[in-house]
């Protein structure tokens, strides 16, 4: 076989989700309303931690930057997923396939590091509360947030170039996106390592923060169970429920795929994952933060009683 046609791909075909026509176009349906909520929730998460001068905390911090990466993460792959639901010809060319491919990824590496920031941070307000502002400074929280950030691109440039270097002789990608295990298989040369590589990646991506996250959570327990009215008992949990149900979705699910034996995934496992963290993960997580955060629902009444006020 040529050089020519093991590594240069103009473009990728994409398989989708389904190639029957109605239920692509119920498909489209469903999530195109769950994109406008995800946008549209994230959005107005990031915008009342803006304007209420009572959000302005490390907590809200980190909650507004996890808004903005999920916001980033689905408009990564969503749009180009819409509109090939209407698209005979699912066509993607190299470049976006690329960019695509580092993005999601990105966006996706931050997150897991972001919630072991935040965790952290739940374990010094419940655990060191008088000494909370003085650790938990800006200087930190900017340094949390952008190591968060650093570590996310790094790790995706880095899987990005060792795939997109390998010969490809295949361009039918069995996904709707261009996922990092979905475009390996298109490789002429066998992918053994870089699977391996893929794995590696992903434990320290997925562990690292999660070892944190149970750290964290371990300390924040044995303090909730040292308090000993349950009314104090219940405000401490109720604040920490938000953080840890996001946690446990995330991490459950990257752990039961990401991190088993390699080549064990098919195809379908991984499209219903990327789902889970293209849509549904970003969906949730404004959803979770305002209807269980009476800062949050505080902070909406006052943004929409503000117009009646002027009147």
């Amino acid at each position: 076989m040529g050089k020519e046609n093991q590594t240069w791909v103009g473009e990728f075909l994409l398989l989708g989700l389904s190639s029957d026509w109605r239920t692509q176009v119920s498909l489209f349906v469903l999530f195109l309303a769950m994109y406008l909520l995800t946008v549209l929730g994230n959005l107005l998460i990031i915008i009342l931690i803006v304007l209420d001068s009572r959000l302005h905390t490390p907590m809200y911090f980190f909650l507004g930057i996890l808004s903005f990466v999920d916001i980033c993460y689905t408009n990564s792959t969503v749009p180009q997923m819409l509109v090939h639901f209407l698209s005979a010809w699912k066509s993607i060319p190299f470049h976006r396939c690329v960019l695509q491919l580092y993005i999601s990824l990105a966006m996706g590496s931050t997150e897991f590091f972001l919630l072991g920031a935040m965790a952290y941070d739940r374990y010094v307000a419940m655990c060191h509360p008088l000494h909370y502002t003085v650790i938990m400074h800006g200087e930190l929280c900017l340094g949390l947030a952008s190591a968060s950030l650093a570590a996310g691109l790094t790790n995706s440039l880095v899987q990005t170039l060792m795939i997109f270097q390998l010969p490809l002789c295949r361009k039918v990608v069995d996904h709707f996106a261009c996922e990092i295990l979905a475009v390996l298989r298109l490789a002429c040369v066998d992918i053994s390592l870089n699977k391996v590589m893929v794995a590696i990646s992903g434990f320290l991506v997925i562990m690292l923060p999660c070892v944190l996250v149970l750290f964290s959570y371990a300390h924040i327990v044995a303090t909730i169970l040292r308090i000993r009215s349950s009314q104090g008992r219940r405000k401490a949990v109720g604040t920490c429920a938000s953080h840890l149900t996001v946690v446990s979705m995330c991490f459950g699910t990257a752990i039961f795929t990401y991190l088993r034996p390699v080549g064990t995934s098919s195809a379908g496992q991984e499209k219903m994952v990327a789902l889970f963290y293209a849509v549904v993960t970003p969906m949730l997580n404004p959803l979770i933060y305002s209807l269980r955060n009476n800062d949050v629902i505080g902070a909406l009444k006052r943004a929409l009683e503000k117009p009646k006020e002027k009147k």
